[in-house]
């Protein structure tokens, strides 16, 4: 029926036509033939889905001259050009001598796009010593002989990312961290680590299937933690220490969206996860009351076999409900071993909101964990923890609460277009932290309350210049070990993808 369909249609073009040499007519009918069959493509997919050709799903409408929002709509396809039906065969028995180096197909044929993010900060503390993380330093474990800097530049993150498309429905993705990359070595305090590395198979919008290093859908923070989509510099103390971004693990499963009612939209994802590591190679605890959960993430694990200390898996997954554009509430949960015997389990249960009208915007999340006999060491005694001399933690718990309000004041654009025109915007940001890392004990070291305000400004929206002060109401010095009250940091930053 298609074929017949086709030809039809060439007929009535063909008819059409001026006189003209043969191989023109020949180009002409081949640009025509392409561009029939990119509609009937589109009329398929959309017959599929009970769209009408020409029709976008209101949630998918912009306002005139807005840009498409990230991670919506189709996905680039980079070597769409260069398919064949066909792709020439792969071979060990390839010859060229020093040319054998470049015996890849995407040499020939490039699918890939690389991008990234970098950011940078400066920050001033008032008593506790600086972190990396652009604060002061609430709970992580520091070592005295370092000294307790009051004030420091870092070059937090580089992060390149890639994407391939690999065919129609086969996609690449991937992000590889350095952190601190001044530094040298990992003895230095460098970090290089692959972030995610996922391959997806996109069979329907309502159901794919991905595999690999998966960023874990725990809570939207760890899933939108990029530096320059950030209005403020530090990270939220939920996100250190309850829900340790960024979190990922090795594993796979299936993601997708519906779209129950003519405005609303449900999103999911579910994946089998090699799960956490609670224990030290030697047998050594690592969830404590001044680090949270930071130690256990897959990535920072220092179990012997570099993946797992346990045959366990985990059970992760997230669904978020939109009812209309600008409202998003989600909720999460993260079940599965921590410990080597397999019979520990860790618990995580997570909300989340996105609430966004005019200029405003309302962001949050909290997040409650259950560590399953962390009170015991692995052979049943009691496990002291060594700073607090007390039982180590089982329960924790956090959130923070966040507003933002955009503006471009007339009398900057009118001062200067080319500095402050179309595209850039200033935002004024507060954000209210609360955690608890032992709830069993409150008032300990893992006991913080942050009030952050902040301004910020974007050329574009792809990069940020951001001012935060942060008013530290409960924090840890980790060096001294003991809490502080009262102490104040300033942190300037800025933030760009590229």
């Amino acid at each position: 029926m298609r074929m017949w369909l086709i030809l039809g249609l060439l007929a009535w073009h063909l008819s059409l036509v001026p006189a003209a040499s043969a191989d023109d007519q020949i180009q002409i009918l081949e640009e025509r033939v392409k561009k029939l069959e990119q509609r009937l493509k589109e009329q398929d997919h959309r017959e599929q889905e009970g769209l009408p050709l020409g029709v976008e799903r209101p949630e998918m409408m912009k306002p005139p001259g807005s840009s498409a929002e990230p991670g919506l709509g189709p996905l680039p396809e980079v070597g769409r050009d260069q398919r064949t039906p066909q792709a020439s065969p792969l071979s060990f028995g390839t010859t060229g001598s020093g040319r054998l180096i470049y015996a890849k197909p995407f040499v020939s044929s490039p699918k890939a796009i690389v991008g990234g993010y970098m950011d940078f900060f400066y920050t001033m503390t008032q008593k506790g010593p600086v972190t990396p993380q652009g604060s002061i330093n609430n709970g992580a474990v520091g070592n005295p002989g370092l000294g307790q800097l009051s004030n420091s530049f870092d070059q937090q993150r580089f992060v390149p990312f890639i994407y391939a498309d690999i065919s129609e429905h086969l996609k690449m993705a991937a992000e590889v961290e350095f952190e601190h990359g001044i530094r040298e070595t990992s003895e230095h305090e460098l970090e290089v680590g692959v972030e995610f590395a996922t391959l997806d198979y996109l069979i329907h919008e309502r159901i794919n299937f991905r595999g690999g290093i998966i960023l874990l859908p725990v809570g939207k923070f760890n899933l939108l933690h990029d530096s320059p989509l950030n209005d403020l510099g530090p990270r939220p103390l939920m996100s250190t220490f309850v829900i340790p971004t960024t979190m990922s693990e090795t594993g796979a499963g299936f993601y997708g969206t519906f779209y129950p009612g003519r405005t609303s939209k449900l999103d999911y994802e579910l994946y089998l996860t090699t799960g956490s590591n609670g224990y030290e190679a030697d047998g050594a605890p690592l969830i404590t009351e001044l680090a949270g959960l930071s130690g256990t993430r897959q990535r920072a694990s220092s179990a012997s076999d570099g993946l797992s200390n346990h045959n366990g898996k985990t059970v992760v997954g997230r669904l978020a409900y939109s009812p209309m554009l600008g409202i998003e509430i989600a909720g999460s949960g993260y079940h599965g071993s921590y410990g080597p015997q397999g019979d520990q389990k860790l618990s995580i249960m997570a909300v989340d909101w996105t609430l966004q009208r005019g200029p405003f915007e309302l962001i949050g999340e909290a997040a409650w964990t259950y560590a399953q006999g962390n009170s015991k060491l692995l052979d049943g005694t009691p496990n002291i923890d060594p700073v607090t001399g007390r039982l180590a933690p089982q329960r924790s718990a956090g959130y923070y609460i966040q507003g933002n309000y955009h503006f471009m004041p007339p009398l900057f654009t009118n001062f200067s277009k080319k500095h402050f025109g179309e595209g850039s915007i200033f935002t004024a940001v507060v954000r209210y932290d609360r955690v608890n890392t032992n709830l069993d004990h409150p008032g300990g070291l893992g006991d913080l309350e942050t009030l952050t305000m902040g301004l910020n400004f974007r050329p574009l929206e792809d990069a940020v210049f951001r001012l935060a002060y942060q008013f530290n109401m409960r924090a840890t010095n980790a060096y001294t070990r003991m809490p502080i009250a009262g102490d104040n940091a300033l942190i300037l930053s800025m933030a760009t993808y590229f």
